[in-house]
């Protein structure tokens, strides 16, 4: 049985590690390892029973030296205080290795929307907003969809957060539907970034990604997206994809439409029918070889246990801490390329930093602009993290590259707080 894992301790150790490499002033380093601000909400929601069932919720700010916090927020049923921390954490070094002017922040609420209706929803989404009130807020704190949460869910907190204000400030959600001035090119941002990074990546490996082998784990929004553009972009051949039932794998390449239409008919990709077509368990899609590996789905699916059978040249961490700290290690000594998460899946708060910036001003951009923009962003976060590494490699410390991002994103954290003086 594998040991369940505390992904804030784990966000914790990454940082504690990044600290010792970089020297880190010991009163930045004690600021860093905790959350600013830790909120527990009780929601009250009359379900369609008639019966009165109680949501409990949670919002964390974890740091905001460099700007208001950003950060999803999930509707979960196995959420948790630890996870939503970890997160925040995470967001803090993501914005901050990209450059933009926010902070982390995270939200959560324990819960199962599969099992919930539409008006049950919306009643706990507007619960939500109530219970976090002007907690939230274009210059406080700005929420965006995470895991089963969407645009349609952020538009209700916005409305309710507008009643509760009295104010027009679409900037205090971002996700949001694009008639409510949410930016068009923001829902595959995440993937688009990802593929912005593995672009570069590959030429850095000298492989060819319409040539190469793809796994997918995962198929929401992050994992679709990032089969439909690498199939669009380069043409890329995806041979293996998961939902959480499992994963199928055809060495021919998998077909959109057919994923689809297993999904929609069976709730499942592993309906998916062809004539080479195999049903695998997600450890398995995994453990495949091939030139390109993107997990795409929740924290801790490669460890200790299982680093040493991953066999691909590129990972790229879409999913929000899918690689332990051990498992790095060891996907660094196999001379894997693993790319951090807060680095490859940076570009759903760079989309977001648009929205916000476009609804603060006021002026709106066409599609072509934002991807432009996400792509000159991303890869400038992808090139320096590279330029880190080597740094270090020139003083003769070989580090890897989730500690080359954390070096650049932690040193921009700190640097703020000097200058505020929080320490």
């Amino acid at each position: 049985m594998v040991e369940e894992l505390n992904p804030f301790k784990i966000a914790q150790e990454q940082l504690d590690s990044a600290a010792q490499i970089m020297d880190l002033d010991k009163q930045a380093h004690a600021i860093l390892r905790e959350p600013k601000r830790v909120l527990t909400v009780n929601i009250p929601v009359r379900m369609s029973s008639g019966e009165t069932e109680v949501f409990t919720g949670f919002r964390v700010r974890y740091n905001d030296a460099r700007g208001p916090a950003k950060g999803g927020i999930r509707f979960h049923p196995q959420e948790n205080v630890d996870t939503v921390k970890a997160l925040s954490a995470w967001m803090t070094w993501k914005c901050s290795l990209a450059d933009i002017p926010f902070g982390g922040g995270k939200g959560g609420v324990i819960c199962d929307t599969k099992k919930m209706d539409n008006r049950e929803l919306e009643a706990l989404s507007r619960g939500y907003a109530r219970a976090l009130g002007t907690d939230i807020g274009p210059e406080v704190d700005i929420p965006a969809p995470d895991v089963y949460t969407n645009p349609q869910i952020m538009a209700w907190i916005l409305d309710e957060y507008m009643n509760i204000t009295r104010k027009s400030q679409f900037g205090t959600i971002t996700g949001k539907p694009v008639d409510l001035w949410g930016s068009e090119g923001r829902m595959d941002s995440t993937a688009m970034g990802g593929i912005f990074v593995m672009r570069e990546a590959a030429k850095m490996l000298k492989l060819d990604p319409s040539t190469s082998t793809i796994a997918v784990q995962g198929f929401g929004n992050a994992g679709k997206f990032a089969y439909t553009l690498s199939k669009k972009i380069f043409g890329a051949k995806v041979v293996a994809i998961s939902d959480s039932e499992g994963a199928i794998y055809d060495p021919d390449g998998l077909e959109l439409e057919k994923l689809e239409a297993a999904k929609a008919n069976h709730g499942t990709v592993q309906a998916y029918e062809s004539k080479n077509a195999q049903k695998l368990t997600n450890k398995q899609l995994l453990e495949l070889k091939v030139d390109i590996l993107i997990p795409s789905a929740i924290e801790n699916q490669i460890r200790g246990d299982n680093a040493d059978k991953i066999n691909t040249k590129l990972l790229l961490e879409l999913a929000n801490g899918p690689v332990t700290p051990e498992a790095t290690d060891i996907l660094f000594q196999k001379g894997v390329l693993d790319l951090p998460d807060f680095l490859v899946n940076s570009g759903g708060v760079i989309g977001s930093y648009f929205e916000w910036t476009q609804n603060i001003t006021g002026y709106y951009w066409d599609t072509d602009r934002f991807y432009a923009e996400l792509d000159k962003k991303i890869t400038k976060s992808f090139y320096d993290t590279i330029a880190m590494q080597k740094t270090y490699a020139d003083k003769g410390k070989k580090i890897n590259t989730r500690m080359a991002a954390y070096i650049i994103a932690v040193d921009r954290v700190a640097r703020a707080m000097k200058a505020r003086g929080w320490y």
